[in-house]
């Protein structure tokens, strides 16, 4: 038993380690590809490093590298981090970081002739925003101004991360607009706009679940239906009819979406007049669903 418990938490690590690979991956498609050539800044260290790839041109052949530059900015960033909050803590963020750095050297820097910046805001937000949701999915970071907005705010701990990581980004975008225009960090803007509301999604969607509630007669046996040929679990409430003035049980229990459909036959087969009221539940953890690690 133990030698099994062993091998499915390898098997975790191992599958988290490559959904940061694949998320890091598709974050450096969208700067390789899109954002670069674009001459997009959308903030962070890559952006910062497209600014000073664009500026260093005339130094050094084509500029410093963005791989290199986000390299060299990170290196001192984990080795502060490492102090505040441990090697431990940051293992799976070092991991990101490397993976991210390495993505924009192997991946070549192509122009894939996208005149419309409309259309590559939308393109380089989409492949980016996939990309970040999926490293976040397993509570890990490619590092850069998250980990920058960290060491920030355990230095003043008025100001939260998410505003620091406004103020950095906003400061990267703004240095954008003043090398590449106006134009383009307007554009930047929306492609910033599309990442989040598309990394947001993919983590409300790995957590998203239904929680229904049945009132019934034959809450005893419906509850006994979802236990034993779902395997899902049910908690009893006590309740009072206020119209009859009746103590009732009201079932509560949370499923997974494709599982709704399911609890809503039982009942109803069971009970014809019974009384369910289906929600969403935008974020589950527990038995059954997302483990919560520390």
């Amino acid at each position: 038993m133990s030698t099994r418990k062993i091998n499915n938490k390898n098997i975790l690590i191992m599958r988290k380690y490559f959904i940061i690979l694949i998320g890091s991956f598709l974050m450096a498609l969208g700067v390789n590809l899109v954002y670069e050539p674009m001459g997009l800044v959308t903030g962070g260290v890559s952006g910062l490093a497209i600014i000073v790839k664009y500026l260093t041109r005339g130094i050094v052949d084509g500029g410093v590298p963005v791989w290199f530059f986000n390299l060299m900015c990170n290196i001192p960033l984990f080795l502060l981090s490492i102090k505040a909050k441990g090697f431990r803590f940051l293992l799976t963020s070092l991991f990101g970081m490397l993976a991210f750095s390495l993505s924009l050297m192997v991946i070549p820097v192509y122009d894939l002739g996208l005149q419309d910046y409309l259309l590559a805001s939308i393109l380089g937000g989409a492949v980016s925003g996939v990309g970040i949701g999926l490293v976040f999915s397993v509570q890990a970071s490619t590092g850069g101004t998250d980990l920058m907005a960290t060491l920030l705010h355990f230095r003043s701990k008025h100001i939260t991360v998410p505003q620091m990581l406004i103020v950095i980004d906003g400061t990267v975008i703004f240095l954008g607009a003043l090398v590449f225009g106006l134009g383009n960090a307007l554009y930047a803007i929306i492609a910033v706009f599309i990442t989040t509301k598309i990394s947001d999604s993919i983590l409300e969607g790995l957590k998203f679940a239904k929680m229904a509630y049945i009132i019934s007669e034959d809450y005893a046996e419906i509850a006994h239906a979802i236990m034993h040929h779902m395997d899902r679990g049910v908690t009893g409430i006590n309740a009072t009819g206020m119209y009859s003035n009746r103590d009732k049980k009201m079932l509560f229990c949370v499923v997974s979406k494709k599982e709704i459909v399911k609890i809503v036959e039982i009942a109803q087969k069971i009970d014809p007049k019974s009384f369910v009221i289906v929600s969403d539940v935008r974020e589950v953890m527990g038995e059954g669903f997302i483990e919560y690690r520390q």
